[in-house]
């Protein structure tokens, strides 16, 4: 089974954001708890239906991702952007926020 990582858009902003480890939501990737089974890719998508009812945030869904020295990354181009923002240089993209 591939590693997977709950994503959505948070209501008001429509940012993207990931279930965390303690049930909340981050808008970082690598604050998103990683399922490794069946049963935990379960567990997480409950508690994810669970806040998109209060509405917290919209149409969760989950994204296979890779683990890579320690660090989660999407594995298809289209979460990427997602996680990352536009493909530009990276002084100007979400990605230069982060430092």
């Amino acid at each position: 089974m591939a590693l997977q990582v709950v994503t959505a858009n948070r209501i008001g902003d429509g940012t993207v954001v990931y279930l965390t480890r303690v049930g909340g939501w981050s808008e970082r990737i690598t604050d998103g708890e990683v399922s490794r089974s069946d049963e935990e890719r379960d567990t997480l998508m409950a508690v994810a239906q669970a806040t998109a009812e209060i509405p917290e945030v919209v149409e969760p869904y989950l994204i296979d991702v890779v683990e890579e020295a320690g660090v989660i990354r999407p594995v298809r181009y289209r979460e990427a952007i997602r996680a990352q923002g536009p493909p530009v240089h990276p002084a100007f993209g979400q990605q230069a926020e982060e430092g």
